[in-house]
This record gives C-alpha cells, sequence and structure tokens, in this order.
C-alpha cells in the first residue's frame, strides 16, 4: 500500500521495501550526472512542444493527410489520438513515480519485464527518435535549400545544409540542456503565436466559402471516410516526444510534480492545438473541396497548402515569416530527437549496456560521448537518400516519420504492460489507474497500430516492398537490443543492486574515476 510522506511523495510501505530517496539524495557527482534542477514544467513542456516543431505539424504532413488520408475528417484524429495518449499516459506517469531514471521506456519496461526485453524497448525508442530525426533533417534541408535560393537566388544542395546542421546540432548538445530550453521557448512561442493568428483570421472571415462546419469535421461517418489509418499516422506524430518529459526527470525541479504535470498539460494542449488548426484547414478550402485542394498540391509544393491560405489570410509578409519560422522550427525538433537520443544512450551506457563511454559526460553535465556517435548515426541515416539523388521531402520524410510513429505505439504498448505486470507484482497502486486504464490502453493502442500498418504503403508512395521493409525494421531493431545484452555485461559499474531502477537506486550512479572533461578535452 502507497503511504504519503510530509512532503507529499510516495514511498511505498511494503515490507522490506526501501523509503523513496529525497531528491538530494540521488543528486550524482559531477563525473556522470547530469545538472540536476536545470529545467521546470515550462522548460520540459517547451522541450516536447519543440520535438513536435508546431509550424512543420500543421504545414509539413496536412497536404498528405487530407489528400491521401480521410479528406474533412483529418482534424478528428488529433482529439482520438489525444484521448488515446492521455489514457496511456496514466499508467505511465504512475511509474514514473517509482522508478526514476532518464531512460523512460527502457527503465520502466526492464523494471517490470527485465533487463533483455528493456534493452530490446530501449534500442526501438533510439530507432525512433533517429529516424524521426533523420526524417526532420530532410525536409529541413529541402525547406531551407528553398528558402536561401528565394532570397538569394543560389542554391544550395539540401545535403550539404544538412551536414553543417549536424555539426551544429553536436555542439549544442554537448551544452547545458537549460541553455536549449531557452533557445526552444523563443521558436515555439513565435510558431504558436503565427498559426494562432491564422486561425483567428479565418474565424473572423467566417470561415471559406462553405462556412465554418463542425460536424463536416468530427462527425463519425466523415471521420471513418478514406483512408482514416493516414490520418492517424500524422496525428500520432505530432505527439511524439511527449514521454520525454520523463526523460528529463534527473535535471527538473520537483520531478514528482514536474513530469505528471507537464505530460498532461503538453498531450492536452497539442490535441487541442493540432485539431483546431487542422479544422481551420478545412474550413478555409470548404469540406468538400479541400481533398481535391490537398491532392493537387502533392503533385507540386505541399508546404504550400497551408502556406498559401496564411498569406491569403494574413499578408504575403506571413508566408515569408512562415517560411523562415518553418525551418527555425525543424531545427528546434531536430535538437530536441538529438537530446532524446543523448539520453538514451547515456541511460544505456551507465547500466552496463552500451558502451561504457557513452555515459561520460561533460563539465556542463551533458552526455558529449553520446552527442558525437548521435550525429554519426544522422550522418548515416541522410547519405543514402543524398547519394542516391532522392527528393527528402518525399521520401526520408514520410518514410522516417510513418517507421517512428511504428516504433513508438509498440513502445507504448510494452509500456503499458510493464505498468500491469510491475504493479501486480508489488501489489501497489490505484487498481484504476495501474490496471484497468493500462489495458485499455493496451486495447486501443493496438488498434491504432493495426490501423497505422494497413495503410503503410499509402504513406511511403504506394510501394509495398518499401512499406514492408520498412516495418519490418521494427522487429528487427527490437531483437537486436535483446541479442546485444549477450554481448554487454548488463552490469555497467553504476547498476545498483538488486534491479536497476528502484527509486531506492542512484539516478546515475555514485562516484566513478570518469574524469570530467574540459573543454580543451572535448
Amino acid at each position: 500500500m502507497a503511504t504519503e510522506t510530509n512532503t507529499g511523495r510516495p514511498t511505498d510501505a511494503v515490507a522490506g521495501a526501501t523509503p523513496v530517496r529525497s531528491d538530494k539524495a540521488t543528486d550524482a557527482p559531477h563525473g556522470r550526472a547530469l545538472k540536476a534542477g536545470s529545467v521546470g514544467v515550462l522548460g520540459v513542456m517547451f522541450f516536447v512542444f519543440s520535438a513536435q516543431a508546431p509550424l512543420t505539424g500543421i504545414v509539413g504532413p496536412t497536404a498528405i493527410t487530407m489528400g491521401a488520408g480521410n479528406g474533412a475528417g483529418a482534424p478528428a484524429a488529433s482529439l482520438i489520438v489525444g484521448v488515446v495518449i492521455c489514457v496511456f499516459a496514466v499508467g505511465f506517469i504512475e511509474m514514473s513515480r517509482r522508478v526514476d531514471v532518464q531512460g523512460a521506456f527502457y527503465a520502466y519496461i526492464t523494471e517490470a519485464l527485465g533487463a533483455r526485453v528493456g534493452v530490446g524497448a530501449a534500442w526501438l525508442a533510439i530507432l525512433a527518435y533517429g529516424v524521426i530525426q533523420g526524417a526532420m533533417y530532410g525536409l529541413y534541408g529541402y525547406m531551407f535549400s528553398g528558402l536561401l535560393a528565394g532570397l538569394t537566388g543560389v542554391t544550395v544542395p539540401w545535403w550539404l545544409i544538412v551536414g553543417l546542421t549536424i555539426v551544429l546540432v553536436m555542439v549544442l548538445g554537448s551544452r547545458n540542456v537549460e541553455v536549449g530550453a531557452r533557445l526552444l521557448a523563443v521558436l515555439v512561442l513565435l510558431e504558436f503565436l503565427l498559426i494562432t493568428a491564422f486561425c483567428i483570421g479565418v474565424l473572423v472571415r467566417g470561415g471559406g466559402p462553405e462556412g465554418l462546419d463542425l460536424a463536416a469535421s468530427f462527425s463519425p461517418s466523415v471521420v471513418l471516410s478514406g483512408n482514416p489509418g493516414v490520418a492517424v499516422v500524422f496525428a500520432v506524430a505530432s505527439m511524439v516526444g511527449f514521454e520525454s518529459t520523463a526523460i528529463y526527470s534527473k535535471e527538473a525541479k520537483n520531478p514528482r510534480r514536474t513530469i505528471p504535470l507537464a505530460t498532461y498539460a503538453a498531450v492536452i494542449i497539442l490535441a487541442v492545438f493540432y485539431a483546431f488548426a487542422l479544422w481551420i484547414v478545412v474550413s478555409y478550402y470548404g469540406p468538400g473541396q479541400v481533398a481535391d485542394a490537398a491532392r493537387a498540391a502533392m503533385q507540386g509544393d505541399t508546404s504550400a497548402f497551408v502556406l498559401g491560405p496564411l498569406s491569403d489570410t494574413l499578408g504575403g509578409w506571413a508566408g515569408q515569416v512562415a517560411g523562415v519560422l518553418l525551418v527555425t522550427s525543424l531545427l528546434a525538433g531536430i535538437i530536441a530527437f538529438h537530446n532524446g537520443v543523448n539520453r538514451y544512450l547515456h541511460s544505456l551506457a551507465i547500466r552496463g549496456a552500451m558502451p561504457h563511454p557513452l555515459g561520460n559526460v561533460n563539465r556542463h553535465h551533458a552526455p558529449f560521448v553520446a552527442a558525437r556517435v548521435q550525429s554519426v548515426m544522422a550522418a548515416l541515416t541522410v547519405a543514402p537518400f543524398a547519394i542516391l539523388g532522392l527528393d527528402p521531402s518525399l521520401t526520408l520524410f514520410p518514410w522516417g516519420g510513418g517507421l517512428a510513429v511504428l516504433s513508438l505505439m509498440v513502445l507504448y504498448i510494452l509500456c503499458s504492460v510493464s505498468v500491469v505486470v510491475y504493479f501486480a507484482r508489488s501489489r501497489t497502486g490505484s487498481v484504476l489507474r495501474t490496471r484497468v486504464m493500462p489495458v485499455i490502453a493496451v486495447l486501443l493502442l493496438i488498434g491504432l497500430v493495426a490501423m497505422v500498418a494497413g495503410n503503410f504503403d499509402a504513406l511511403v508512395g504506394g510501394d509495398a516492398t518499401v512499406a514492408t521493409v520498412l516495418m519490418a525494421l521494427v522487429p528487427v531493431a527490437f531483437i537486436g537490443g535483446v541479442a546485444s545484452t549477450y554481448v554487454f555485461s548488463m552490469r555497467g559499474p553504476e547498476a545498483p543492486e538488486p534491479g536497476p531502477f528502484r527509486h531506492d537506486a542512484p539516478g546515475v550512479g555514485p562516484a566513478t574515476p570518469t574524469t570530467v572533461r574540459n573543454e580543451e578535452q572535448q
């Protein structure tokens, strides 16, 4: 049975259970510790929002969502997915109160299903964050190249822009996380303001040729028309990164309050915001005409499907500003996913499931070795598309996004199963929050996975072979992670006894001989 201390922190009253340690007790020495107390609720939320890259989420996939998906019914997918993720988050947050490391899925699944399954899940997470980062790199390079050509008349290859940006992001990833939060906060606020101004403008005008009609987008018959699975893919993609709230637990101020608040707030705000913004786009074109307009845009510049109405509503300046913000939006998302992968690599290394050097941090308390390795991974993801001369906006972006969504939904299912197993074994926690809601989440997520898999070929342009290969990477990554546990010892110098992820265990371990590198040694 769980009780509460006078600090409001839950602690197990089960016989033999070790009390929850205070925040100070979990502070680790400089050698391999991330900087504690550097980010609050808003800071963590901005990392989540930047992972979505709000302007990218509206401009990038909307033409595909409505043209190849369910047309005017696309906005409802955001609300449906938001509800599913809120149900999932109930158990996720309960688990975060007991398991206190920055490994998130890896930690939770390991605690319930064992270290080997946990590492398989971590590899899935790294695959998901890595490929979606690669997808954003592709669209970023494509948009930035076009922006430069429009402003200067000089055409710079998209892959050259991406290469230079990979180096920049690696440097940012080697700095203190608070610096990144400040940068992302400015970018995200500008994006939200521009999109909100557009929405208000369309509302004031009374919509488009067919006015404002909620039923035309949110009635069941419209939502289920066409290919709703395509809309679900991008709706899930718009939420990707909400789980990163737990990854920042070691750097959050009062993590037991910060992480739950940031998680629920981020999911609700994103679901409502995306649904509303997409409905405004539908209203601008008209429910009966929006699908045809989207399909026409798919034959040329898909971003014009949203940027055109934005310029028409607010003025030509808005389209130009949006073009710049779209590039910075993508950059913000790239930085966020870079940080997420870094922390997974760092967490695996300090637990003995990855090479030990990946756990090293510098004097900024940032996992700089992981940042370098992850940057090489990003370059290898982008390189084949550059070498083969493929259009990254039509290949790398949708392929990576779809693969990431599928990988993460499998992780959500494994995590929900872990919540049920963990709390059933310990006989603690609310039955509703730790058994009923996670089971409901599993059923709902299986339904979404089926929809995504069933529409994957449409997502990649109708190529069944590409769809099959990409989907096969999900089980391959998981099996590869499990197999890797037979290579690495799984007993890092900081792995606690008896299990690696109890709250009584230090988040990043005791002092080690690892040297803190100075600027000159980095």
